[in-house]
């Protein structure tokens, strides 16, 4: 038998024998134990390989069953169908899960648009020169395509059929090229727009939104640490990830690039531009030579728009401000007793409630003869009808506002912005722009469309689930612009995501009736009263939740971690003053070792179902165990420094 199967059946045994010596005998147990026991049992089965929703579901409608009986036994059957409609009801009028199927459409239909390749390539050929540069850009490549997509295997799937042949060819490490595929494959997790977070909102009532304001940040973080990892590793340990050769980092010219370059310049701004003024490039057409400059000016033209529009909002006027008066200051006060001119609307004096008006220099009654009499001169006007001069501000509001001048900063950062434009074109040969432009074709279309979703969704423009439909939108028109749209993949991409936003769907309506379940037997008290009797400070509590989490991601997948446990970590939160949305995002990070670690390690599996016989299980669980002591780092950096995750949000949602 093998040694993963050994582990698995070790830990069902290591439970199993918990519940007999923790559990208290049959006579003294509670409704409260039998939640517990109801929740180990729960994990067993799921371990054994039965389905998780259809486990949760029956586990849930069995103990409810038991806990309405013990209460009142003649209703305990309909109390529990009650039960199940009304938590499957309320699941799926849940408006948050709308974005899951339009997000998991996006991800198939970029999957099987198959940009990959060409992604995989540019990036390969753009880093050429940078040490590790297979594995950097297998990293780079899987935080994009993950991101895009949010399918873990389908990303590592491919992966290992395009980027791993091609590390074992160029001598490197068979651990590290399956650490970083597994590694990179698992960032779309934690990057948005993921479905983990959408997931997560749902359950501890989060706003996804500011979830993914918060994880933006911490996920290029860790992609940023695995990919400082390779680059170091790959300097101390050049055997692990030798330089590519001259001839794998050379790129093929064009036959009017070749031309330029040996005749007029190597650079390609100076080239273009010599050779439209120029006879030594006659043979070349001026359409040709002025969409290759239009290609190479695409930077310059870029910087100059961010500038443009970033200068426009440094100096646009201020709100003006109306100064407002307070009714009732000592600058309206009324005459007459009644009111006070210090206080302004006083209250009437008691004792002449209702008082007839005072016949002396107020209203007379008319006279008796039926004439009418003139106003007597000597009643003066009342104080507050008297006209007031224009104020200062109001006279400066009616004029139009002035624009501000663009500060220090805006001016350095233009200054700045221009020396590396300028360094950059001087160093941008022809070879360059080619790369240039398989980036162009490949990394940018994706990158937009997911900047466009994550950008609608974080400044507010769209709700996840409107931005999520534009997403789908702008998978289809990603996969019809690289001419691999047709209505086979149409509907092969409509399928599976019915069937994983099914799964999905059933595993909430399975966690809900569980967890009604739970909170019925009284198992939520019992592990509320049983973590507060240790009188743990929040960092201790956030510790030891970390740690169970992490844990429990050796055996079970995340779906099941969030559905199942998270509706226990969450109500001890406000005991211990802790943000749910910071806690999401420290969970969010640290469940990507549920695809990293053994024995479950989906990952790995994936990877091992397309590697080279020669590749074994073991030498992708050593790659991948680097990349896990690399998440633990981000997990205590994100801890010590809660801005790293929380200022996005701050900044967006004051």
């Amino acid at each position: 038998m093998r040694k993963e199967v050994w582990f698995g059946l070790s830990i069902l045994v290591a439970i199993v024998v918990g519940l007999f010596i923790l559990m208290p005998s049959p006579e003294n147990m509670t409704n409260g134990h039998l939640g517990l026991l109801m929740l180990a049992l729960v994990v067993v089965a799921i371990m054994l390989g039965f389905p998780t929703a259809f486990t949760l579901m029956g586990m849930g409608v069995m103990f409810a069953w038991f806990a309405f009986y013990s209460r009142d036994p003649s209703l305990a059957t309909q109390q529990t169908l009650d039960l199940m409609v009304q938590r499957a009801y309320s699941v799926m009028a849940n408006d948050v899960l709308i974005s899951i199927p339009l997000f998991i459409f996006m991800g198939y239909l970029v999957e099987r648009a198959n940009l990959i390749e060409k992604l995989f390539k540019s990036l390969h050929i753009a880093m050429a020169r940078v040490p590790g540069s297979l594995a950097v850009a297998t990293i780079v490549t899987c935080a994009v395509f993950a991101t895009a997509t949010g399918i873990v295997g389908a990303v590592v799937t491919l992966m290992g059929l395009l980027a791993l042949p091609a590390m074992l060819k160029a001598g490197y490490s068979t651990q590290l090229a399956a650490g970083s595929i597994t590694a990179g494959g698992c960032l779309g997790i934690l990057i948005p727009p993921s479905v983990l977070l959408i997931v997560y909102g749902a359950t501890a009532g989060v706003s996804v939104v500011k979830l993914y304001a918060g994880a933006l940040i911490p996920g290029i973080m860790l992609a940023v640490l695995y990919i400082g990892y390779v680059i170091i590793l790959a300097k101390l340990k050049p055997s692990m990830a030798p330089p590519l050769s001259a001839a794998d980092r050379h790129v093929n010219l064009p036959v009017f690039a070749e031309h330029i370059s040996t005749n007029i310049s190597n650079k390609a701004l100076p080239g273009l531009l010599g050779a439209l003024k120029g006879k030594r490039a006659a043979d070349v057409s001026v359409g040709t030579l002025m969409s290759q400059l239009f290609i190479a000016l695409l930077p310059a033209l870029a910087f100059a728009l961010v500038m443009g529009l970033s200068y426009r909002m440094v100096t646009a006027p201020d709100a003006a401000k109306t100064e407002l008066v307070e009714m009732g200051s000592g600058s309206q006060s009324f005459t007459g007793d009644e009111f006070s001119s210090d206080t302004g609307f006083g209250e009437p004096p008691a004792e002449e409630s209702l008082a007839e008006p005072s016949v002396e220099g107020a209203l007379a009654e008319p006279p008796v003869d039926g004439t009418l009499a003139e106003p007597s001169q000597e009643t003066a006007p009342p104080a507050s009808v008297a006209p007031r001069e224009a104020s200062p501000t109001t006279s400066a509001a009616a004029a139009p506002a002035e624009r501000k001048s663009a500060s220090q900063n805006y001016w350095i950062t233009f200054a700045v912005g221009l020396t590396l434009l300028i360094v950059f074109y001087a160093f941008f040969t022809f070879a360059r722009l080619e790369i240039f432009k398989m980036l162009l074709g490949s990394l940018f279309p994706l990158a937009f469309m997911i900047l466009a979703v994550l950008g609608s969704i974080v400044f507010g423009l769209a709700t996840p689930t409107e931005a999520a439909a534009m997403g789908a939108f702008g998978g289809i028109l990603l996969a019809a612009a690289y001419r691999r749209f047709n209505f086979t993949m149409l509907k092969e991409s409509a399928y599976l995501a019915t069937k994983t936003s099914a799964m999905v769907c059933w595993l909430f309506v399975g966690s809900s009736i569980f967890s009604a379940s739970f909170a019925l037997l009284g198992g939520q008290e019992i592990i509320n009263d049983w973590v507060l009797s240790m009188d743990l400070t929040a960092l201790q509590f956030m510790i030891l939740a970390q740690v169970i989490i992490f844990l429990l991601g050796w055996p079970l997948e995340w779906t099941e971690i969030i559905v199942i446990f998270m509706p226990i970590f969450i109500p001890l939160l406000a005991h211990f003053d802790v943000d749910p949305l910071f806690f999401g995002l420290l969970v969010a990070m640290n469940l990507q070792t549920a695809f990293l670690s053994p024995p479950v390690a989906m990952s790995a599996f994936y990877l091992k179902g397309v590697a080279p016989p020669h590749v074994t299980l073991n030498q992708i669980f050593l790659g991948m165990l680097p990349f896990m002591g690399l998440q633990i780092i981000a997990l205590i950096l994100l801890y010590t420094f809660p801005a790293i995750g929380m200022w996005l949000p701050g900044v967006l949602y004051k």
